[in-house]
This record gives structure tokens, sequence and C-alpha cells, in this order.
């Protein structure tokens, strides 16, 4: 995974990316195997899965597309592996910015705004794949995935109950919040409406936490 140019935490994301790679969370994305996946993550969100081959893959990084087959078993498995890279980066990023809040609604605040800055591209490379090319995974993968998204939506699920969002429902909220942060991307343009995405975030807070 390649590093994200905004951070909504106290741990800038060359940090982050530097203690996930330490820790064996992520790879390094100077490896070979890091190289491959950040090649595939750009032609994933570029021209789709299926319209992506090996060989391109391959070409992006000076490597024959035989050689990519020492490190994954399949495109597929590319794929699967893109889609794991990117929610355990996404978790990671905003368990640390919730740790850097001061308080429920700053930690909810955080929350917003780490999701929406993935979502419009400015954080978290790959995140839009997460959506677009979920059907392109096998039941199996699909699974392991989901593992590590339940993982991502704790936080959520937490961060909301923590933060006396109205309703009594933080699996309720979520949902909402999730359906109108994701759907942003299709009409939203910072500074098209005279918001910053920070602005957006905030505008989004008080609605579902209003103070």
């Amino acid at each position: 995974m390649q590093r994200d140019a905004v951070g909504a935490g106290m741990v800038s994301p060359r940090q982050l990316m530097a203690s996930l790679v330490a820790e064996g969370v992520l790879t390094d994305p100077d490896s070979p195997r890091g190289r491959l996946l950040n090649a595939a993550a750009r032609l994933f969100e570029q021209k789709g899965f299926a319209r992506t081959t090996v060989r391109e893959i391959a070409a992006e990084v000076g490597i024959l597309s035989g050689s990519i087959f020492h490190h994954f078993a399949s495109k597929e498995d590319i794929l699967c592996s893109v889609m794991q890279e990117v929610t355990v980066y996404a978790r990671a990023r905003m368990a640390s910015a919730v740790a850097g809040a001061d308080s429920p609604r700053e930690r909810l605040r955080a929350c917003i705004l780490c999701e929406l800055e993935a979502i419009h591209g400015l954080a978290v490379p790959g995140f839009s794949i997460l959506v677009a090319e979920w059907r392109s995974l096998s039941a199996d993968s699909q699974r392991s995935v989901l593992r590590l998204r339940d993982e991502y939506e704790r936080i959520w699920l937490e961060t909301i109950g923590g933060a006396d969002c109205p309703g009594g429902d933080p699996a309720l909220t979520r949902r909402l919040l999730l359906g109108a942060l994701s759907h942003s991307h299709s009409w939203f343009k910072p500074k098209g409406r005279g918001l910053s995405l920070v602005e957006l975030a905030d505008r989004v807070l008080l609605i579902f936490a209003p103070q």
C-alpha cells in the first residue's frame, strides 16, 4: 500500500505505514510484493478488475507476467490481497485518528472525516475497490475480507455508541452514515459547493450528532 496524502490522526501517514510494516501487518510498499500490490490497485481503480491483465500488472513493475505467480496464486488472489491491505490500513488510520481525539463527539468527527477522505481519494489508495470489485471475489475471499471489515466497523459502532447519537441504535446510525458518506462521491466536489471536505465532515457531524 502507498502512503496517503492527507492525515486525520495524531500519527503521520508515513509513521503509521512504517509502524504497520514493522509489525508485519502490512506489506512493505518498496518490496517486490508491495510494488505489485500498488500497481494492481492503481490498475484495478483505473480499468477495473476484469479489464486488467496479469501482464499489465507485471509491466507496471518491470517484470515478466509469470514472475507474479511467485507472490500470488492468481489475479483474484491479488485483488483479495489488495482489499485486505486497504481494509487494514483504513482501520489503522481511523483508529489513530480516534485515539487522538479529545471527546466522544470529536472521535465521531474523526471517523467521518477519515471515511470521507478515503472515499474521495485523498487517503487510503484503493479504497474504492472495496465496493466496486466486491463481486469479483470468490466466497472464501469475501469472508476473509469481511473479517477485517468487521474490525473497521467495530471502531465505528463503538464511537457512535459513545457519542450519544440520536436514535439509540449505533448499527442503524452507522448504516445511514455509510449510505450518506458513500453517496457523497457522486455529488460532492471540494469547494465546488462552497465547502471543503473538512467542512462537509462538520456538517455531517451536526446532522448525526447535534450539539
